[in-house]
């Protein structure tokens, strides 16, 4: 259903470009809010286990604009395989539910 809340995950290389994301997911009403979190991640790439320091960025949205969203993040993210991750929101806050339909409307 695209008016089911959920949070989109994606990660940055940098503070920076994390702020930057952020602010432009906001401005382009993709999600209502978004959180940035430094995180340090161990991942496999190319062969090799990684470790790096990230910043995670979690977006509040509805469903029905996960493919706007993700297009729109594929679109300025560094990485060349950008961490791009729906989960659903189950249950919430009625009044943060409906403030959030209504930030994402566009």
């Amino acid at each position: 259903m695209s008016d089911t809340a959920c949070i989109v995950l994606t990660t940055a290389g940098t503070e920076d470009e994390a702020e930057q994301l952020a602010d432009a997911i906001v401005q382009a009403r993709l999600a209502a809010c978004v959180q940035i979190q430094r995180v340090r991640s161990v991942y496999a790439w190319q062969g090799e286990t990684r470790r790096e320091p990230e910043w995670l960025l979690m977006a509040k949205t509805r469903a029905g604009r996960f493919a706007e969203l993700e297009a729109f993040i594929r679109e300025r993210h560094g990485y060349e395989v950008p961490e791009i991750v729906q989960v659903p929101i189950t249950a919430g806050s009625a009044a943060y539910l409906r403030w959030l339909g209504e930030a994402t409307t566009g």
